[in-house]
């Protein structure tokens, strides 16, 4: 992760704002290890697919969480992309008000422009690693950075929460 040109650069799996990152957080009573586990068990559940739902919780490596949500039965992808930011959002504020390192960390990126720099991801990152002097200009972005902006609204939600 690096902050340069008023953009915030994460992508890899141990950062704190990678959907892979571990750590608990709690969402209508249930416990996800990580935003990766929340986005395939709420996709599953969208299509009416409890069974997936299930092994989605039940399997504790993100790696293969997303494996389990590329086998939603009933998945449409135009319906996914319409609604994915929407059912994003309570998991990851959930994931960062409910730690005050990740909420912190959060915080600390106030003014800077989020930005998954993710090579091999034109839709929750740009399609392009950080490395890449194109990742310093939205114009010239391959993806369309949906995890960025989601994590921009959470940001602006924690912030307007009293202290």
């Amino acid at each position: 992760m690096r902050t340069v040109a008023g953009m915030t650069l994460f992508w890899r799996t141990n950062e704190v704002f990678s959907n892979w990152s571990r750590g608990d957080f709690v969402v209508d009573g249930r416990t996800f290890n990580c935003s990766e586990q929340y986005m395939m068990f709420a996709k599953a559940m969208l299509f009416g697919d409890l069974s997936t739902a299930e092994l989605v919780m039940a399997e504790s490596n993100p790696r293969k969480q997303k494996a389990l949500g590329r086998q939603v039965k009933g998945y449409v992808d135009a319906i996914w992309q319409v609604q994915a930011e929407d059912l994003m959002f309570p998991g990851l504020f959930a994931k960062f008000s409910q730690d005050e390192d990740r909420k912190a960390a959060l915080l600390a990126t106030d003014g800077t422009l989020l930005v998954e720099a993710a090579p091999d991801d034109v839709i929750w990152g740009i399609g392009l690693e950080e490395s890449d002097p194109r990742c310093l200009d939205p114009k010239q972005w391959l993806g369309q950075n949906k995890l960025g902006r989601i994590l921009t609204r959470v940001r602006d939600a924690l912030k307007a929460m009293p202290p």
